[in-house]
């Protein structure tokens, strides 16, 4: 990805984290944004841009197919997800891959930190063992979006698709 490329992809990617981290909502708008902008940048520096847009297409279907189960049971809200396949646009579907893996570990770390400032040490080991010892439970969890105490996962997701576009091509 090109720098004028990356700006253009980590800019929308920031509005985005700055959107979920205040209001725990990220637009449509900058969702599809990022998803059109990602398809036409794909098609534009490509020799042959048929094939690189089924390549960017091919990454927004795996980022929505890699999310879309969690959204299912109420553990991401549905603009998390659309960030994601949109992001998979910019990336396609093997970096899309690489980002899900990042974000995700990048989500777990968020989890824990936000776990720690909203119940303590304490309450997060409790919150843990629990989890731990009953795991079905969890599976009933479901995304408040309104509340303060939910987690911004568009950060995570967005840093892991940020990181993906840097690493080195194998």
């Amino acid at each position: 990805m090109s720098v004028v490329g990356f700006a253009i992809f980590a800019t929308l990617l920031l509005c985005a984290c700055v959107s979920d981290f205040q209001r725990r909502r990220i637009p449509n708008s900058v969702a599809g944004l990022l998803a059109a902008t990602g398809m036409a940048y794909s098609a534009a520096a490509a020799a042959r841009p048929a094939h690189a847009l089924i390549i960017s297409l091919g990454g927004l279907l795996f980022g929505l197919a890699l999310w879309l189960p969690l959204y299912m049971v109420r553990w991401l809200g549905a603009g998390d997800v659309k960030l994601f396949a949109a992001a998979g646009a910019w990336l396609g579907p093997a970096r899309t891959l690489d980002g899900a893996l990042i974000g995700a570990l990048a989500g777990g770390v968020l989890a824990l930190v936000w776990m720690l400032f909203a119940y303590g040490v304490s309450g997060t080991a409790a919150t843990a063992a629990m989890a731990i010892a009953n795991p079905r439970r969890i599976v009933n969890h479901s995304v408040d979006v309104k509340s303060r105490r939910a987690i911004p996962y568009g950060v995570a997701l967005a840093f892991g698709a940020m990181a993906a576009a840097l690493l080195p091509l194998a």
